[in-house]
């Protein structure tokens, strides 16, 4: 059986007051009226003493049901304090599904081995090259509270907000920056930005903080046009060796040839150069010596 609270307990006495009430004021009303009708004047006076005394009961009533509620409730909680009471916690009986029962069991013949490579792909766990661990210079903890924004891609500059973002891009792209605003970077920190192509690196960049603890900054690539080959693009930023966001565009169309021109070489210029002349075959002049005469 529930038992009553207190708040159930005090309306209830309110109810009966004001029932109560209504009977007083009644046999109040119908006392008063009876005694008129008696002859003698001490019986009389008696039966409407009566009256008005049930009629000053009503009154009572009426104001003792005002009052309760209003100062009884509070007074009583004071030394009886409410206790929580328990909610029914409704319970989901699941009905179990029905389960097929597989008849064929296909045996694999073939295991796929997976190779070990240091080239991060974009299906893998993001993570740095071992060449790039080893030019790290920074020494400074990053922040674990660091945060970086979406990358927006874009070719109209590095200002941000990025104008004109697009994840894919015509042949040919020319200077592609990856804009991102961040928080919480810590100035000397080693920060890394990988560029990937269908998962293999092309671009590596991994240098220092250099600017301030938040704002906005990008990281850029502006190769040669024949590098922007067609295919699935990633841009992967670590701090430290934490991997913080990537982001992902694609390049459509073929790739503008590079056309080999010839470099002009220095070609030396033929000049004459003079004979050697004819010189005169020298003479023999007799030259003439005393003789003695016998």
């Amino acid at each position: 059986m529930p038992r009553m609270d207190l708040q159930s307990g005090v309306i209830a006495l309110v109810l009966l007051a004001v029932a109560f009430a209504i009977i007083a004021i009644l046999s109040g009303l119908r006392t008063i009226r009876s005694a008129r009708k008696m002859t003698f004047y001490r019986l009389r006076r008696q039966r409407e003493t009566t009256g008005w005394r049930l009629l000053g009961l009503a009154v009572f009533l009426l104001v003792m049901a005002v009052v309760m509620p209003v100062y009884g409730l509070p007074m009583a909680y004071e030394y009886f304090p409410p206790s929580p009471t328990p909610l029914l916690t409704p319970t989901i009986t699941l009905v179990p599904p029905i389960t097929l029962t597989p008849t064929i069991t296909l045996s694999p013949t073939t295991t796929d081995t997976p190779l070990v490579s240091d080239t991060p792909t974009a299906s893998a766990t993001p993570f740095i090259p071992a060449a790039i661990l080893a030019q790290f210079t920074s020494v400074v903890t990053p922040d674990p509270d660091v945060v970086f924004s979406p990358l927006l891609f874009t070719t109209a500059g590095g200002s941000y907000p990025a104008v004109a973002p697009s994840t894919a891009f015509q042949n040919p792209v020319g200077h592609l920056y990856a804009i991102f605003s961040y928080d919480h970077m810590l100035p000397g920190v080693q920060w890394t930005a990988l560029w990937l192509r269908d998962g293999q690196l092309v671009n590596p960049d991994s240098i220092p903080w250099n600017g301030a603890t938040g704002g906005y900054g990008f990281t850029d690539w502006n190769p040669s046009p024949d590098k922007w080959t067609p295919g699935i693009y990633d841009v992967q930023i670590f701090v430290g060796q934490r991997f913080i966001i990537s982001g992902r565009f694609i390049v459509q169309g073929d790739a503008p040839t590079v056309t080999p021109t010839s470099t002009p070489s220095r070609t030396s210029t033929p000049f004459r150069t003079s004979s050697p002349s004819d010189s005169p075959t020298p003479r023999v002049t007799p030259s003439t010596v005393p003789t003695s005469t016998p």
